[in-house]
């Protein structure tokens, strides 16, 4: 049996896609406002309708030069507007309801760049 939330959840999302979401309210230094999220969480996991969650990097069009800040240039193909940043020490589980729309996604060279910050966060 499937769970009622999950029934209804968006389950066609998969990795290196940017999806809005809507992250208020936010506290501290968290993003608020509907913003766009990459999803980082391996299509598995995002392809079974029995999980109804998602694991997302937040996008912000403030970064740094930091390892961690994996840089996006506007295209057609991902769907922003203009220069942003993979935010990779800002992780989320969400619920795939929290999604809004997909904005497009990214190229396998810049999900390669993104694992790579993620694995450097986390130390592995």
């Amino acid at each position: 049996m499937v769970p009622d939330d999950a029934a209804s959840s968006p389950v066609a999302v998969r990795q290196g896609e940017i999806h809005w979401v809507d992250w208020s309210p936010g506290r501290g230094s968290e993003q608020a406002g509907r913003r766009p999220a990459l999803i980082v969480q391996v299509d598995a996991a995002n392809l079974s309708a029995t999980y109804p969650n998602t694991v997302v990097a937040t996008i912000s069009s403030v970064g740094r030069e930091l390892f961690t800040h994996v840089a996006l240039d506007p295209t057609e193909q991902n769907g922003l507007k203009q220069r942003s940043y993979v935010k990779c020490e800002q992780l989320l589980t969400i619920s795939k309801s929290r999604l809004a729309g997909r904005l497009g996604r990214i190229t396998e060279d810049e999900m390669a760049r993104v694992a790579q910050a993620i694995r450097y966060v986390f130390g592995l």
